[in-house]
């Protein structure tokens, strides 16, 4: 018996499998993005340049040389000549080019910019060393009550709408699940000229040390019930069409997978499974996701995909208000005897 095919079309790249390895640390080592390609991964997600890290490295150099200005020419000898510092995006982009030359499959370059003239220069840099494609890292924390929601969006449309327009790979962006109204964002997105979006951006959570009195730098794996909030976006954004959707976060194994593909991901973009089970996680997830499509008669990945969004689902509510009031109502238990309660 034939087994399903498990290729894709995303960001207008033919994928072999609906499983792309996400922006992390794998795509600095390629031994095992090799191992992983070999393994069905079939695209590669960069970790980010940062051009505000690259400013505040050229800053706090800069600043240095200033300070020594006034020092005597046998002191600021032995300082080296500034034109031997390397300070910009060349070790990325280097990684970047490795990373290309590596792996038989695409690679999609993520950038995180902070200037409109930093995000075009170093996305036609990226896109000249080979990336197929851009992933906009948009990191943009709303916290100066002066800025509107409105202003927001205008700064990432009319960023997406310059890379557009400037490069000739394709640009997705990688959104947080704190706007407004995704639908309209992601309609306006495509407007400006976006391909895909990739849902959700898991941003920097801080904790507080309440014995050290000081904020708590923790980066922890993501969980597979941080798919729901994906799936519910998922399904309404793939109702309203137009845009190649990626869900990241969330995504562990087979069922993890199939759910969201059935919501309307066209691929899933995985990395803390990746991180702890390599090559082999990858192997069992497509094993899986092809044994249940042919169990259940699924040919193709495009007959699965998007059979459980807003438009095709036998009950849309369970997206919506409707629903939760319906859960909310539903609960049955004892309000007056919790675990650990003495009788």
């Amino acid at each position: 018996m034939t087994r399903p095919d498990l290729s894709t079309r995303w960001l207008g790249l033919e994928l072999s499998s609906p499983v792309v390895c996400g922006a992390g640390p794998v795509a600095r080592d390629p031994e095992l993005a090799r191992a992983l390609a070999d393994a069905g991964v079939s695209a590669f997600v960069t970790d980010s340049l940062f051009e505000e890290r690259i400013l505040r490295e050229e800053g706090g150099v800069m600043y240095h040389y200033e300070s020594h200005a006034d020092c005597d020419a046998e002191a600021t000898s032995y300082q080296p000549l500034r034109d031997d510092l390397r300070f910009g995006p060349e070790e990325h982009l280097a990684a970047v080019q490795a990373l290309v030359k590596a792996v038989p499959v695409p690679v999609v370059a993520s950038l995180n910019g902070v200037t409109p003239g930093g995000w075009l220069r170093y996305g036609r840099l990226l896109q000249d060393v080979g990336a197929s494609a851009i992933e906009l890292n948009v990191y943009d924390l709303p916290d100066d009550p002066r800025v509107t929601a409105d202003q927001i969006e205008a700064r990432l449309l009319a960023m997406v709408r310059e890379l557009a327009d400037d490069l000739t790979i394709p640009v997705s962006v990688k959104l947080t699940a704190f706007h407004t109204s995704l639908p309209n964002l992601a309609l306006r997105l495509v407007q400006a000229g976006a391909v895909g979006v990739v849902l959700f951006n898991r941003l920097f959570e801080p904790d507080i040390d309440p014995e050290e009195l000081e904020a708590a730098r923790a980066l922890t794996p993501s969980r597979p019930d941080e798919l729901r909030l994906r799936l519910r976006w998922l399904a309404v954004l793939s109702g309203q069409g137009g845009v190649d959707l990626a869900a990241s976060g969330g995504v562990h194994d087979s069922t993890g997978a199939t759910k969201a593909i059935m919501a309307g991901a066209h691929v899933v973009q995985m990395v803390s499974a990746v991180l702890r089970g390599g090559p082999a996680s990858v192997r069992s997830l497509l094993d899986g996701l092809s044994s249940w499509m042919e169990e259940k008669g699924y040919d193709n990945l495009a007959q699965l995909r998007g059979c459980m969004d807003v438009t095709r689902c036998p009950d849309p509510d369970v997206y919506s208000r409707a629903n939760y009031m319906d859960v909310l109502h539903s609960w049955h238990g004892n309000l007056h005897s919790f675990p650990g309660d003495s009788a």
